[in-house]
C-alpha cells in the first residue's frame, strides 16, 4: 500500500510539470461558482483552492474521480476529468495568491492553539506555518466550517484519507481541540 501511494505521488508529481496553467484556468470556469474566483471561496462549506500545493489538488480531484473521495457536487465534476485536465486545474489553482482570511480567532484560542498544533504534530504535516506541501493541504485561512467538517469527517472516520495519517492523528482531538484549532488556523494569514 505504501508503494503504491509512493508511486502514485511520483507520477502526479510528474505529470503536473507539464500542466498549463492557462488551460487550467479556462478549465477552471465551472469551479469559480463553488469555489470562488481564482479559487477563493466567499461560501464557509466550501474550501478554498487558491494557493494549495499543485499535487495536492491533483491527488484530491483524482480520489473524488476514482471514488475513494466522495462528494454529491465534486465526485460527478470529477468524473469528467483526464488526468491531464486534472493537472491542469492543479496548476492553475496552485499559482493563485490566497485572498486574506475573513474569519477572526477568538484572542483565547490563538493563545492557545499553537501548542495543541505542535502537541498534535500539524505542523509537522502541514508546515510551521500550516501552508501545505506538497501532497498535504494548505490550512492556514481554510474556510471555518470547511475545516469543521473534514476534521471532524476525519475523526469519525467518515472522511477519505489517502495514507491513514490525519484519521489517525484525528482520534485523540476532543471537540473543544477541534473548536479551538479550527478557529486558529481559519484565522491564520495564507500567505
Amino acid at each position: 500500500m505504501v508503494l503504491a501511494v509512493a508511486l502514485l505521488l511520483v507520477s502526479w508529481a510528474g505529470a503536473a510539470m507539464g500542466a498549463d496553467i492557462e488551460a487550467g484556468r479556462q478549465k477552471a470556469q465551472v469551479c469559480v461558482e463553488c469555489h470562488g474566483p481564482d479559487g477563493n471561496s466567499a461560501n464557509p462549506v466550501m474550501p478554498s483552492l487558491a494557493g494549495q500545493p499543485a499535487q495536492f489538488l491533483s491527488i484530491e480531484l483524482f480520489q473524488f474521480r476514482e471514488g475513494h473521495r466522495k462528494d454529491p457536487q465534486m465526485t460527478p465534476m470529477a468524473a469528467k476529468l483526464g488526468n491531464a485536465d486534472m493537472n491542469d486545474l492543479a496548476a492553475y489553482f496552485s499559482a493563485q495568491k490566497p485572498a486574506p482570511p475573513a474569519h477572526r480567532t477568538d484572542p483565547a484560542n490563538a493563545a492557545a492553539a499553537p501548542d495543541l498544533a505542535r502537541r498534535f504534530h500539524c505542523s509537522q504535516c502541514h508546515g510551521p506555518a500550516l501552508l501545505g506541501q506538497q501532497h498535504i493541504p494548505r490550512l492556514a485561512g481554510q474556510q471555518f466550517d470547511y475545516l469543521k467538517t473534514q476534521l471532524r469527517g476525519f475523526k469519525a472516520q467518515t472522511r477519505a484519507d489517502l495514507d491513514g495519517n490525519m484519521t489517525s492523528a484525528a482520534q485523540a482531538l476532543t471537540d473543544k481541540d477541534i473548536d479551538v484549532l479550527v478557529d486558529y488556523i481559519s484565522g491564520l494569514g495564507a500567505l
